[in-house]
């Protein structure tokens, strides 16, 4: 089992897009979503995953992540319906830390959430001059949360 430890940001320029090391296409369902866990699956640079993450309001989480063969995933995300949802993931590196920067497809279009993984949930990493409010607590930004927004999206006529 892993520990996952993150904070997450709103992004509060275009700034971070002069430094974009590497950007990849997600497309992530949910297969569950519940008050202590979510499962996820994820398509990601052809390769697939199965995700089991805690769900709270820490900075840490336990998160078990395996690779599952591409045609699996796909398959999968079948199965999750309309908690689905796409991203671009861009990475930049800032004063040693490598930031994820989220740029969510329709029906979220101009949605750009910022995260970034840490070692320990003391470190607290210089942040960049783009970066915006906090969301680590807020859970309306998770993306659980938000896959479950566009599913109730695509049910309205």
């Amino acid at each position: 089992m892993a520990i996952e430890i993150e904070r997450r940001f709103h992004v509060a320029s275009d700034a971070w897009r002069a430094h974009v090391a590497r950007s990849t296409r997600i497309t992530q369902g949910y297969l569950a979503i519940t008050e202590q866990a979510v499962i996820r699956v994820r398509v990601r640079d052809q390769n697939g995953y199965v995700t089991i993450k805690s769900r709270g309001a820490r900075l840490a989480r336990d998160e078990f992540d395996y690779s599952i063969p591409l045609d699996d995933a796909r398959s999968l995300l079948e199965l999750c319906g309309r908690r689905l949802l796409e991203k671009t993931r861009h990475e930049v590196i800032h004063a040693g830390y490598c930031w994820e920067i989220d740029e969510y497809a329709e029906p979220l279009e101009g949605l750009i959430i910022a995260e970034v993984e840490l070692e320990s949930e003391s470190d607290d990493p210089p942040r960049p001059p783009w970066i915006g409010e906090e969301i680590t607590h807020d859970g309306k930004f998770s993306n659980a949360a938000l896959a479950e927004r566009i599913e109730a999206l695509r049910r309205q006529p």
